[in-house]
């Protein structure tokens, strides 16, 4: 059996704050190219700089996400997996943390197009930009990971749909994959699709979710095989028998707890859609009128 690779999605929270060069915002106007290898030299150049003070990837990230992330890797060893965690990246491309980790500057980019730092203003665009990106500074793409063995993504919808070119390569080949999250069916990879239902049992919030799916998955294979029919059965008959319908006797909440809990989850989820985080706050029990909770947004994320 080959070597498990492991992918997640970066988290906007960083070390330390970026410099101005590497906040997507401050980028010239351009087409996605352009700006993309203006990015990528802006990159080279503080990487340059910083030499080795700078954070490895293992150390730049920050938050609940990231922390099980990085607790995947003994959730694959104790299922029988040999394994690497790979980053993916909108400032980076995809990144291996570990074993082999490379350092980086803080930086702010993200998919999201209603960031301040978006280096798209749209899903078409978003997956330009990666496809520029995976040329200039990725290591690896997923269809490279797929012919050393089997790989597990966690993704967001965004990065999911940013990556899907490589997505639908990787499924071509015919190997093992699995993707928890994401954003539609890709012919040839095992989707699990995000479950809010399932928060009760695993723990934790809308942001860190997937990757804790991702763990319970892992403790569901007893075979050492990703997919392996047992496996899915195992997994299916745990999921459809814990997850627990949303409830509606739900907790008001003033402006300024939902603008710390819109902060907070987008802080953690680079790209994170408005009516997502709606549903993530309602899931937890909470209540706010979708039309309030879209203006409080705007205000936070400092849309107009």
């Amino acid at each position: 059996m080959g070597q498990l690779s492991l992918v997640v999605t970066c988290t906007d929270r960083k070390v330390d704050a970026p410099e101005a060069a590497l906040c997507a915002r401050n980028l010239p106007q351009g087409s996605v190219k352009q700006r993309s290898s203006n990015w990528q030299t802006r990159l080279q150049s503080a990487t340059a700089r910083g030499g080795s003070s700078l954070p490895s990837l293992t150390d730049l990230y920050r938050g609940d996400h990231w922390t099980r992330s990085r607790r995947l890797v003994t959730a694959a060893s104790a299922a029988g997996h040999r394994t690497q965690l790979w980053v993916a990246s909108a400032g980076l491309g995809l990144q291996p943390v570990e074993p082999e980790p490379r350092t980086a500057p803080p930086y702010a980019a993200t998919f999201s197009t209603r960031h301040a730092d978006s280096v798209a203003t749209s899903a078409a665009e978003n997956a330009q930009w990666w496809g520029h990106l995976q040329e200039g500074t990725g290591q690896v793409t997923l269809q490279e990971l797929g012919q050393r063995g089997p790989v597990l993504m966690v993704l967001s919808e965004v990065y999911a749909s940013a990556m899907e070119e490589e997505l639908l390569a990787l499924g071509r080949l015919g190997g093992e994959s699995l993707l928890i999250g994401g954003v539609r069916e890709i012919p040839g990879v095992h989707r699990v699709r995000s479950d809010a239902g399932l928060r009760h049992a695993l723990g934790g919030t809308l942001t860190s979710l997937n990757v804790r799916m991702a763990a319970s998955w892992l403790e569901h294979s007893h075979d050492g095989t990703l997919t392996s029919p047992a496996t899915q059965k195992a997994w299916n008959d745990w999921a459809a028998a814990t997850t627990k319908p949303e409830q509606y006797n739900r907790e008001p909440m003033s402006d300024e707890d939902v603008i710390v809990f819109i902060k907070r989850e987008a802080a953690e989820v680079p790209g994170i859609s408005r009516t997502r985080l709606l549903r993530a706050l309602r899931d937890g029990g909470k209540a706010c009128e979708q039309s309030r909770f879209a203006n409080l947004y705007k205000k936070t994320m400092g849309e107009r």
